[in-house]
């Protein structure tokens, strides 16, 4: 493989055999980034996230050991990827200056050379604050559990309460609260929570875009268009992104920019229902222009 080239998603799922849903539980998990294409280093993160899977670790678990990561670790931003994370007897750990570390303890810290980690010199922790931290990712995964398997939608609005009682500023947890009242149609409330996200978390994709949607669903179309320009200035690779601006465009008669927005969404998705649907867009706005 090219270290310079680009995979898109179906390029992602033949490699390794996943599906969409997988790919989605994944991102909405924050195990891996929302994207529409893909670089060398992610395909190291996949591989990596696949082999822990197989290796049983749970979802949860590797949520909370990158979680963990990225916070002691201040110059980590994509461990699957910067870092050798691996299984060991069932735990997940670190491989750094040839040695490992336990990545939600940080048990064996003190065998490193601290002068050699730098920002890990900080790595111990209050007990209390790293058993904050852990509950906080447990509500987080039942949460996720709870919607994904049906149970009734109080109980997982429960749990990703109990998220911000600890986490105040839990973004994932205030985006599917929000989204969550947006099924509801209780806008007001969805609105709240997704700006209370985007408070937390400027760099949010999914934040800008749910809100775009909320906003497009109210008829507050410059608002919308905004907040879906905003998720395209976080990830130009958002699909989903290019495909509601098609639309608008259209309903604001601006053919030129719909075609933009279309064509862009058929480079970074060109198979399946929706880009069937992005192709007769285009072609009807191009018999327009013809006539």
């Amino acid at each position: 493989m090219d270290p310079k080239e680009e995979y898109s998603r179906a390029d992602v799922r033949r490699k390794f055999g996943l599906s969409e849903r997988q790919l989605r539980g994944w991102e909405r998990q924050r195990l891996i980034p929302e994207a529409n294409s893909y670089t060398f280093s992610d395909l190291i993160a996949f591989q990596t996230l696949i082999k822990l899977r197989e290796n049983k670790i749970s979802s949860k678990e590797i949520f909370r050991a990158l979680e963990s990561l990225r916070e002691k670790l201040g110059w980590v931003k994509q461990p699957l990827s910067e870092l050798r994370v691996v299984s060991d007897g069932g735990r997940i750990a670190v491989q750094l200056s040839g040695q490992k570390m336990e990545a939600i303890s940080g048990q064996i810290l003190f065998d490193f050379d601290a002068g050699d980690l730098g920002g890990v010199r900080t790595f111990p922790e209050r007990k209390n604050k790293v058993s904050r931290t852990r509950e906080s990712e447990d509500w987080f995964q039942k949460g996720l559990e709870l919607e994904e398997t049906g149970a009734p939608v109080e109980d997982a609005v429960d749990a990703y309460q109990k998220v911000l009682e600890i986490n105040p500023g839990a973004a994932g947890a205030l985006v599917n609260l929000g989204t969550i009242y947006y099924r509801l149609r209780k806008f007001e409330e969805a609105e709240k929570y997704y700006l209370a996200a985007i408070e937390a978390d400027p760099g949010y994709p999914l934040a800008q875009f749910n809100l775009g949607n909320l906003y497009d669903e109210q008829g507050r179309i410059v608002e919308a268009l905004d907040y879906y320009r905003r998720a395209l200035g976080l990830n130009p690779h958002y699909a989903d992104a290019h495909f509601n601006l098609a639309l608008l465009c259209e309903r604001q008669g601006d053919a030129l920019k719909a075609v933009h927005h279309w064509k862009a969404y058929l480079k970074l998705d060109n198979s399946g229902q929706w880009a069937e649907i992005a192709r007769r867009q285009l072609e009807r706005l191009r018999q327009a222009v013809l006539r």
